[in-house]
């Protein structure tokens, strides 16, 4: 089978628009979250957000595709952009355009451009909805638009399995690469769902963090975590099969080696508390790289900061890994970009691989309280120097999606 590298990649985030800047947030633990300020919270429980309030989308497109454009696919195709620039060279040189592909998850899509439409609907008819409505709301567009910029004519869809969406990209892409069928792909998520309308949404299901601290609003496996926290942004990887990357010379900053996926057949929202569908789905990514448990370093978790999730995925932790469960390292990086739904798994993903080439674990920011159910190696207090080799991370969605990426540290 061949192998598959991680070559470029692109951060829109509320930690930062740059890979530099967004690591060095990272490895510090600084956080993104704020409250909110781009609608009237007096009414709602919701008080605080990550919000990526730096974002200007005329930096990648013209003004006048803005109206085209819901944000999610704004957010996607500039972290696009920063992708290919940062792999170096042209792919379109170096690969038939049919060999790439463009792969790219939201779960979403475009929430802002529904509501928009739908109270200009409501206010003055049918006939004033807009012609871009449709394409500009539809999950799949982000990956649409990116294969029309590009002229990549390879596999071209978008996985929509919630906040799953852009790990299950990750794997697919990583697969297509490794059993031949690609050479290099676009892949990642993108997620703009930071309306009111939707916050309310999450608020009544009881998803949602009540607290108006944004220091400790965000905080899984602390005692007193009560919810997540909405997020916005993309993250784009360029992935590529190493002899071709090799032979233009591209850096290289990680690699996949297993991807897993299953379901757990239980409840639209809740996890399993058996915690059996994601331990399967870690199994699988494991067995799927050929590796053992115990060769495990690190995992970038799921980490909601809800009370049934952490607690399930510590517990499906120690069904894998069983004794060796309390000696990997363990962190939750949406305790600083929140949580991108759609796009959370390929943000962490790429927080993964910058882990695997720096030896540097990055923090669970915030966490005060301990909780007895919650009893794995965070990683606390700031981040940690570390020799790691092989590190997951995990996604799990709403409605039972489980999605793990096995990274492994390059060696050539």
């Amino acid at each position: 089978m061949r192998r598959v590298v991680i070559t470029g990649v692109g951060v829109k985030t509320p930690v930062g628009n740059q890979l530099d800047v967004f690591w060095d947030n990272i490895k510090n633990g600084r956080h993104g979250i704020k409250r909110i300020d781009t609608f009237d919270t007096s009414d709602i429980e919701v008080k605080v957000a990550a919000i990526n309030s730096d974002f200007d989308p005329l930096e990648y497109m013209e003004k006048k595709e803005l109206r085209r454009t819901d944000l999610f696919c704004q957010f996607a195709i500039a972290a696009a952009q920063d992708a290919l620039q940062d792999c170096g060279g042209d792919l379109k040189e170096s690969y038939d355009p049919y060999r790439i592909g463009v792969i790219v998850g939201s779960g979403i899509g475009g929430m802002p451009t529904i509501e928009a439409e739908h109270q200009k609907f409501l206010e003055k008819g049918p006939k004033r909805i807009s012609v871009f409505f449709v394409p500009a709301m539809i999950s799949n567009m982000a990956a649409g638009m990116i294969s029309i910029r590009t002229g990549f004519k390879g596999a071209n869809y978008c996985p929509v399995t919630a906040c799953a969406s852009s790990n299950h990209a990750l794997g697919e892409a990583f697969h297509k690469i490794r059993d031949g069928y690609l050479d290099a792909c676009v892949t990642g998520g993108t997620e703009a769902s930071l309306t009111k309308f939707a916050a309310a949404g999450f608020m009544n299901m009881t998803a949602l963090t009540k607290s108006d601290d944004p220091d400790r609003a965000s905080i899984p496996f602390d005692k007193e975590r009560n919810g997540f926290v909405m997020s916005e942004g993309a993250g784009i990887l360029i992935l590529e099969e190493l002899e071709h990357a090799k032979a233009r010379g591209a850096k290289i900053y990680a690699e996949i080696v297993g991807y897993g996926a299953t379901g757990d057949a239980y409840h639209i929202t809740a996890p399993d508390p058996s915690a059996e569908g994601p331990a399967k789905c870690f199994e699988f990514a494991i067995q799927d790289a050929g590796i053992t448990p115990d060769q495990v370093d690190y995992i970038n978790a799921h980490g909601t900061s809800t009370g049934p999730n952490d607690v399930t995925e510590t517990l499906a932790v120690k069904k894998v890994l069983g004794d060796h469960a309390k000696e990997i390292y363990m962190s939750s990086t949406k305790s600083m970009t929140g949580h991108m739904l759609g796009a959370a798994g390929a943000v962490e993903g790429i927080i993964t691989s910058l882990a695997l080439r720096d030896g540097i674990v990055p923090p669970t920011a915030g966490y005060r309280v301990p909780d007895e159910e919650c009893d794995l190696n965070y990683v606390t207090n700031g981040a940690v120097k570390a020799d790691i080799h092989y590190a997951l991370s995990n996604s799990l969605g709403f409605g039972g999606h489980n999605a793990t990426i096995c990274f492994k540290k390059y060696e050539a």
